[in-house]
């Protein structure tokens, strides 16, 4: 079913129908080219990482916990927690309630409320950094702790992309994930072709297994 979101101030976008109960690769690579925003400031998302609870890099891979309990779902939900004590990160729920699997938004292209990201992020004028990482994604939407658990297809999130007759297939390039020290040859990340909005650009080997992505 469709989300609902009655009041969409751009028309020519749509909400996205997307599975959140598929794995987290192919959810990560599905969300590369959707607008999220939240109380509608935001932009086009550009970097993802998937985690699984197999995959010993993912915050659930030792079990539930209370810190970690929203990533085992149910899906389409988000997981928020702290970075290092420093930054808020946030995660979109994937796979079965119960299997404990994510997908990490690493970056967008700010493309609505800059004036707004610019004064969370301090002041920060060069819109290519306002959302290039996740913690400095994080902070340009307002996101903190509240935020977990909440539906990512209710207010005050949404996720939209173009009507299908203007919807075009996009390059989406696959590497290495970042900031991690296990399981670091796992190709999870996956990125916008040529964005310059990414936290941190792909080799030449991970652009040349590019795919095509909705």
């Amino acid at each position: 079913m469709s989300p609902s979101h009655p009041s969409l101030p751009e028309p020519s976008l749509v909400p996205a129908l997307i599975d959140f109960s598929a794995s987290a690769p192919a959810v990560a690579q599905r969300l590369i080219g959707v607008t999220l925003w939240v109380d509608g400031v935001g932009g086009r998302i550009v970097e993802t990482e998937a985690y699984d609870q197999a995959d010993a890099a993912s915050h659930t891979y030792g079990g539930p916990t209370a810190r970690n309990a929203a990533m085992f779902g149910p899906p389409g939900r988000a997981y928020v927690y702290r970075s290092y004590g420093l930054h808020w990160c946030i995660n979109t729920v994937c796979r079965e309630a119960g299997h404990g699997a994510g997908v990490l938004l690493r970056a967008l292209e700010p493309t609505h409320g800059l004036d707004v990201m610019r004064a969370r992020r301090g002041g920060m004028q060069d819109a290519r950094l306002l959302c290039a990482g996740p913690g400095r994604l994080a902070q340009a939407l307002g996101i903190d702790a509240s935020f977990n658990h909440l539906s990512l297809n209710a207010p005050p999130f949404a996720l939209l992309e173009p009507a299908p007759e203007h919807r075009r297939a996009l390059p989406v390039v696959a590497g290495p994930r970042i900031g991690i020290s296990k399981a670091v040859d796992m190709p999870w990340r996956f990125g916008l072709q040529g964005s310059r909005y990414l936290s941190r650009g792909f080799a030449p080997a991970d652009a040349a297994q590019s795919q095509r992505g909705g």
